[in-house]
């Protein structure tokens, strides 16, 4: 009878087990189905807002093309200005990652920082939404951004790597000029971002193709070329002053 006793005990702890299994197999896919709703729901957000700017952008278009409801994106994001922040958030977050994966904190000072640079470059040239979604941002005077209790955070990383790639290229003797690392950011990111945001009036103005293949290649060189010369130079500042 004890015996009895014991197996049932052992059933029933095994089927409790079983049943304790299958329930947290439910939940892993209900959370994998709910994150890519959301994925889905940012990543056709992103295209409408970088289209249509935050006014016009329609919270039932994105709905449709996600094949989900109004309700839903309310119920993941509160509102079509709290999706219109969460796409900010993914679209930085995402340029950061892929920064990130360049590894570029050790090595030679002057290859990191064309890496870096070449990087930038081609990932605005690969990523008009992305010009597209700051430009908007700073029609709204970064209003939104400054609702964001990360986007400051996220964004220090790249300030941080141009940072120690300026420091090793001082301490190597590469680079013999202090230079702030924002101001750096700033002018690398000027030009990149011009590129796109100026390519049609620009191109119109003065008859230049810039997606054309050899002209994009030439201005990454240039570019490249460019910082690395004011980096190494420590008369280029004082010499522009001067003629300015």
């Amino acid at each position: 009878m004890t015996t009895d006793i014991a197996d049932t005990d052992r059933v029933d702890e095994t089927g409790d087990a079983e049943s304790g299994l299958r329930a947290g197999q439910r939940r892993v896919k209900q959370r994998d189905r709910t994150t890519k709703t959301r994925d889905d729901i940012l990543l056709v957000a992103r295209e409408e807002f970088a289209a249509n700017g935050l006014s016009g952008a329609r919270v039932d278009a994105i709905a449709e093309r996600t094949r989900t409801s109004k309700r839903m994106i309310y119920y993941h994001f509160s509102s079509k200005e709290g999706l219109y922040l969460a796409v900010l958030e993914h679209a930085y977050a995402d340029i950061r990652k892929v920064e990130a994966e360049l590894r570029l904190a050790d090595g030679d000072p002057v290859d990191a920082m064309r890496r870096l640079i070449g990087f930038t470059f081609d990932y605005d040239e690969a990523n008009p939404d992305f010009i597209r979604l700051v430009t908007i941002e700073n029609i709204h005077r970064a209003s939104h951004m400054r609702q964001s209790s990360s986007l400051g955070r996220l964004n220090t990383s790249i300030i941080d790597t141009i940072a120690a790639i300026l420091r090793r290229g001082q301490e190597t003797g590469v680079f013999r000029r202090e230079v702030d690392p924002i101001d750096l950011h700033m002018l690398i990111s000027s030009f990149c971002f011009f590129r796109i945001s100026n390519r049609h009036t620009f191109g119109h103005i003065f008859g230049r193709d810039l997606g054309e293949a050899t002209m994009r290649g030439r201005h990454r060189v240039l570019l490249q070329d460019a910082v690395i010369a004011l980096l190494r130079d420590p008369h280029a500042a004082g010499t522009a002053r001067e003629g300015a």
